[in-house]
Parts: structure tokens; sequence; C-alpha cells
């Protein structure tokens, strides 16, 4: 089968399979420039399976470089009303949205931290009185799907000792292979039988209601993370408020849910490499104490841990703890592929910052001051990391202090 049948097919899956594109829906694809002929792909697909209008908006990630650096800094830290009330009316017409990652974990190098973590900040803070636009896609009111597309800069770095056409070769087969897409295969029903089993694992982990977590391995993680009560395991397909069932990562392999924000205690260390700010984050960790960063480190763009945690409050406390076994598919294939979203699905992971309100029973009904008092954390930022390893304990600690083996040499035991 040719490339250009299997942009094909994975175009189609993203639509009606992430998405569920609904007849007559408005989507919106956030995307680069550098992938032009493969978003046409994907607006051709939303047509064909019944989208009432498609609109793209397209981003440089270079020309953003250039303005992060030379622009005038109050004028980046601009947020102008127009933009909310944008985004406002895409949501009152119930859009669907397309996110597409495109890695360029280097591109921010030679940027000063500072500046960065300054216009992050002054971003998150105009938000504030804006959470609805957030909670859109927090609370599951439309569908959402993030998928990745590879550039040439982020294919020589996973595979340095390619040259350029064969590294971007690579990287497609291996898009293709982890979202289960083959020359003769049907995608659409190798995703269903996939998520089934994801649904089995998030239904057996929400009825033992487990009190805490407790994570251990040879890198050091020693962690007891501890869970909101009433919580419901998520991952595979989430339905919207209005019913249309989704499926928000392609690919996963997740299921995750949501810590207490004031029931975390212990160390942690990221089993691999995180892009924060456009700079490559290494060998980091963190340490908990009644919910709460109270220290960290890294071999590499410390400044750039620092400045993400001291965007909000909320960005000091765990909102998500994910599940995923070892000997699964990404995983499998021995990569660091310095993209959240392919990274964090080869690897049990973690995030700080803010916490997803269905992972509480109802918790989509709830208002935030009712989620906060649920232990909810919030927050105007999500990071998720890495700390996965071959050799990962967890056990779970269920409402009758009984200890469940949940994991074992680093896959479920169940």
């Amino acid at each position: 089968m040719s490339f250009e049948s299997k942009i094909e097919k994975f175009a189609e899956l993203t639509v009606k399979t992430g998405l569920n594109i609904q007849k007559g829906q408005l989507l919106l694809i956030n995307a680069s420039v550098e992938h032009v002929p493969h978003v046409r792909k994907l607006v051709e697909a939303a047509y064909k399976a019944g989208a009432g209008e498609v609109i793209v908006n397209w981003g440089d990630p270079i020309c953003g470089k250039m303005t992060m650096v030379n622009a005038d800094e109050e004028a980046l830290k601009r947020h102008p009303q127009w933009e909310f009330d944008k985004a406002r009316d895409y949501q009152k017409r119930g859009c669907a949205a397309i996110n597409i990652l495109s890695s360029d974990p280097k591109l921010m190098e030679d940027v000063d931290s500072d500046r960065i973590g300054r216009i992050e900040k002054a971003h998150a803070e105009a938000m504030k009185g804006n959470e609805d636009i957030k909670n859109y896609t927090a609370k599951n009111e439309g569908q959402w799907v993030i998928i990745s597309f590879p550039n040439p800069r982020w294919a020589k770095m996973v595979f340095p000792d390619c040259n350029e056409e064969e590294a971007m070769k690579k990287m497609w087969d291996d898009i293709f292979y982890m979202c289960r897409i083959t020359d003769d295969n049907d995608p659409i029903a190798e995703w269903k039988k996939h998520t089934d089993k994801i649904i089995e694992h998030k239904k057996v982990l929400t009825e033992y209601q487990f009190k805490e977590l407790r994570c251990k391995n040879s890198l050091g993680t020693d962690i007891v993370v501890g869970l909101v009560e009433n919580h419901a395991w998520a991952g595979g397909a989430m339905t919207t408020t209005k019913g249309v069932p989704f499926i928000p990562n392609l690919p996963t392999e997740e299921v995750f849910c949501m810590p207490h924000n004031k029931k975390t205690n212990g160390k942690v260390f990221a089993s691999k490499p995180l892009c924060i700010s456009g700079k490559l984050v290494k060998d980091f960790w963190f340490e908990f104490k009644d919910g709460v960063v109270v220290d960290f480190g890294a071999s590499e763009n410390y400044d750039s841990l620092k400045n993400f945690l001291n965007t909000d409050e909320g960005a000091k406390h765990l909102g998500e703890i994910a599940l995923i076994s070892y000997d699964s598919p990404i995983s499998n294939l021995g990569r660091i592929f310095y993209n959240g979203l392919i990274d964090e699905n080869a690897s049990c992971h973690m995030a700080v910052g803010t916490s997803f309100p269905y992972n509480i029973k109802n918790g989509t009904e709830l208002s935030e001051d009712e989620l906060k008092a649920r232990g909810s954390n919030i927050s105007m930022v999500h990071l998720d990391f890495m700390f996965g390893t071959r050799d990962m304990s967890i056990i779970g600690i269920d409402q009758n202090d009984k200890e469940v083996e949940v994991f074992r040499n680093g896959n479920f035991v169940f």
C-alpha cells in the first residue's frame, strides 16, 4: 500500500473514530504549515464524513520562535478579548477539534527561559475569568482528538543516524504502527478491539475504589498517590456531555484517574526526558509532601521546569495518574520520541496541573468550588511526565486497607 493510501486511512480514522464527527458539525483543525498536504486529507475526510464546516488554524513554529525572540514582550503578553469571543462562538456552535502535535524539542533551546516563563504566565493569568473556554474540552462538552505528524527536525532527533528523508519515513512508519494502520487492515475495526480492552481495565480499577496507589521502581521512585473518593478511571473511548463517543488521543494505551490534590507523598523520578516550552528537560524528579511539590531537580533545563511550576499554585500539584503496561506497542519500539502524546502512551505517567472533572463520578456537573472540595486540582496548565519502568511495582490500597497488586515488573497483573 502506498504512503498516500495510509495517510488517507489515518485521516479517516481520526475523523470517524477519534472525533466521531457528527452530521453538520463544525470542525476546527490546529496545524502547522509544514503539513499542508496531510491536513488537506483531514479536511477531505471530514467533509466526506458529514462535517458542516471545517476551519483550519495555521501556525508556523519557526515564525513563532522569531516572534518569541524579537517581539516586544508586553505585546506578547496581551490576550485580546476578541480571541476569547471567537473561541466562545465556536463552542456555542458545538465545535469538534483536531490538534496536530509536531514536536520540535530543541526549538527554543537558545531562548531565554525567564522570558518564555513570563509570557506563558501572563497568558495563564489572562485565562482567569475565561475558564469556560478551557472547560469545553476539560468537561468533554465537545469531541476532541490529538494526533501527531512528524517534521524533519523531530525525525532526526529520533533517528540521528539517518538522513532526513530516511528519518521521516521511519517516523511515519512508527506513527502508522502505533495507530494500528497497516497495508491491509481496517484500523477502525482494530481500534474497536483495542478500546474494548482499555474499557475493561478502567472498569476493574473503578470497582476497586482504591484510596491510594503505592509506586516503586529502581530509579528511586517511592511515592504514595492518594485518589479522590468516588473516582472514575477513564481512558480509551470517552463520551461527550451530549452522549457522543470519541477517542481523544491517537495513539492511546492509558487508563487514568484523579489524585487528591493534598494526598500525594514521596519522590518520583521521570523515566524519559520531556519538552517544556520548547526546551528538553532531562533527568528530572519531584518530591511531594501533602500533595504539593516541595523540591525538584533536573540535569538539563532546570529553569524551564521551575518556570512551569511557578505558573500558578495548581502547577505544583498532581492532576492525573495514568497506568500503561511496559509491554505495549509504543514501549516495545524501544525509542524516545520526545513527544508528550507518544511517550506518555509508552509509560505510566503522572501530570502536574489541572485534573479532569470526568475522573469523579458526575464530576462534569459540579462547580469548580465543588470539585476543589472533593480534592480536584485546578490549574491553567497540565503537563504529563513519564515515570514507568520495566520493574515498576504498584500496589493499590482499598477502602478496607487491603493491599491489591496492580503492577508487577512494569505490567498489569489483571
